[in-house]
């Protein structure tokens, strides 16, 4: 959670608002200091999901302080640009497997540490991005894919001993502190909100919504799913109007 404009602060604010019993975890102590000033008396952990140890050293703490956890948000990605978006065939393992690490694999690995943390009926929601293939989203886009694979096949795995649902949100662009650090998102937020239905982009709010009903009892019956969320956007790539200005 990085501030006010991300997607976790807005689930986290409208669970609150419902009387759930919230607890987060981060990466730094910088981080833990911000999510208690924006939730104080919330319980915070600190967990680098890049070292396994701290994913079952966070497991062993859940067990001991909540017993058990109805429903995980997972809404963590990284990318390294410091160079800018370079063409995807150019991409280095080392940034790609570390990408991947935490951005799809630290769902694997906590999912596996928490197994016996969860309720039978527990729901897990990833946060992922629609199906645009922005090229200025880089080798994120191509792991963003996987993690939406990735649901599927931890649905099937937990089918066999629990209940536990694993869904995938992918929403379309949204104005938030991540996204302002992409190279050329905000031409692409405006662009995309020339191509929903409504010709209104879509709120972080809106998004929350949606996850917030992913992780409750509402949704029972969804799981190894991908919600798509884009206000109608990848229904309308050929809109008339943009169309006809794109091709005066």
């Amino acid at each position: 959670m990085a501030n006010k404009k991300s997607i976790a602060f807005a689930v986290a604010k409208i669970l609150s608002e419902e009387g759930a019993n919230l607890f987060f975890s981060v990466q730094s102590e910088v981080h833990r200091a911000k999510v208690q000033e924006l939730f104080p008396g919330r319980a915070v952990y600190l967990c680098d999901v890049a070292i396994d140890e701290q994913v079952k050293a966070l497991a062993m703490q859940l067990k001991n302080d909540v017993k058990e956890v109805h429903g995980m948000l997972h809404s963590i990605a990284f990318a390294n640009l410091k160079d800018g978006i370079r063409p995807f065939h150019e991409t280095s393992w080392e940034d790609f497997s570390q990408a991947s690490q935490i951005s799809l694999y630290s769902l694997v690995a906590l999912s596996r540490h928490l197994k016996d943390v969860f309720h039978p009926s527990a729901s897990v929601v990833a946060l992922s991005i629609s199906n645009t293939r922005a090229t200025n989203y880089g080798y994120l886009g191509p792991i963003k894919a996987a993690l939406e694979s990735s649901v599927a096949f931890l649905s099937k795995s937990f089918s066999t001993f629990s209940e536990v649902r694993f869904n995938a949100l992918c929403a379309g662009p949204l104005k938030t502190s991540a996204s302002a650090g992409i190279p050329g998102y905000v031409k692409n937020y405006l662009f995309a909100e020339k191509l929903t239905l409504r010709k209104r982009a879509l709120t972080t709010e809106e998004v929350a919504n949606a996850a917030v009903f992913l992780l409750s009892e509402r949704s029972s019956g969804i799981t190894a799913s991908s919600m798509m969320i884009d206000a109608g956007m990848s229904a309308n790539y050929f809109d008339e109007a943009v169309v006809e200005k794109s091709t005066l």
